[in-house]
């Protein structure tokens, strides 16, 4: 089988493989397909943490996995931190930090998350709101890195493509950019700037990992 991830837009992304699908930090989701399997929440800002916008991909079954300073605020879920593991079945989802070093938006004592989900053999970073941290240069063997460029709560784009040769991803592609920060200009230097393979998708584009 193959893996799908759609970029909504934003800094939120639908996965789905392995008959799973999960859903990372929906926000403005214009219908409620109630489809989700998982539902990952990387932290508790509002373009992150949407409970409307949880609901309507949430159905009967749906696992929400976020910081637990998320799950107080939504008063449901199961809570993971950095260095945790969750599996759901065939999805592994393993919390790695995200933070800034040089500003105060995203403080590392928050305990807030990125991911690498392992999902039908394959394994997807997803960075949240984050700088380049020392902890990427841990992350291995990453099948697809999605990485935020538009800078200012962020990494911009040349931090990004530096995060890439941190992290030596086979592929790569650019979120954070379009909305409330970011430009399409962003995620053009990134993808001219980072030695792999980079996909620049717009809102609603899916790309397929065979």
């Amino acid at each position: 089988m193959s893996v799908t991830i759609t970029w909504i837009h934003h800094a939120s992304f639908r996965i789905t493989g392995a008959g799973q699908t999960v859903y990372i930090d929906p926000w403005k989701i214009p219908s409620a397909p109630g489809d989700a399997d998982i539902v990952l929440v990387s932290h508790d800002h509002f373009d992150h943490c949407s409970a409307e916008d949880i609901e309507k991909v949430s159905g009967a079954n749906t696992v929400l996995a976020a910081p637990p300073d998320v799950i107080a605020k939504l008063g449901f879920g199961q809570a993971i931190a950095p260095g945790d593991e969750l599996r759901i079945d065939d999805t592994s989802i393993q919390a790695v930090y995200a933070y800034n070093i040089s500003k105060d938006f995203h403080p590392r004592a928050s305990g807030w998350i990125g991911a690498v989900i392992g999902l039908d053999g394959k394994k997807i970073y997803y960075a949240g709101d984050t700088d380049l941290t020392p902890e990427m240069a841990h992350l291995t063997s990453i099948d697809l890195a999605l990485l935020p460029v538009g800078g200012t709560y962020t990494l911009d784009a040349a931090e990004a493509a530096r995060a890439c040769d941190a992290i030596a991803p086979t592929a790569a592609l650019p979120y954070h950019w379009g909305d409330i920060v970011g430009s399409a200009d962003d995620a053009r230097i990134f993808a001219d700037s980072t030695p792999c393979k980079v996909h620049v998708l717009q809102p609603g584009d899916s790309l397929e990992l065979p």
